[in-house]
């Protein structure tokens, strides 16, 4: 029986360790693939603005109500905007790291997230 030779710190033999870093890498690749397909929706003053950001942290739609829309008080509506989008990066981010995690297995990886 042939014995299995060790890495340093039992990482187990070379070509394990490639295997399982491959692995990783087409986990990675998908994980990040489902990241940009998915979608989060944020909402700002009760409903009156909504937002949906893209998983790669795009706005893929903004819906504003019209009775929100008071041109005696635009600043009020930015602020709205602003607090929508802003949630719905956070939210993104947040899911983003999430999955990415789940695929590492807190190996404390630096993805760029």
């Amino acid at each position: 029986m042939a014995k299995r030779r060790m890495m340093p710190g039992g990482l187990g033999a070379p070509g394990d360790m490639l295997r399982r870093l491959q692995t990783l890498q087409e986990d990675l690749m998908k994980a990040q693939e489902e990241i940009a397909a998915m979608t989060v929706t944020a909402t700002a003053g009760g409903g009156a603005v909504t937002a949906v950001i893209s998983g790669d942290r795009r706005l893929k739609s903004l819906q504003i109500q019209p009775d929100v829309v008071d041109p005696n008080d635009v600043e009020m509506l930015q602020d709205l905007i602003v607090a929508a989008v802003n949630q719905g990066l956070e939210q993104a981010e947040k899911v983003a790291a999430e999955r990415m995690s789940a695929v590492t297995g807190g190996l404390g990886l630096d993805l760029g997230l």
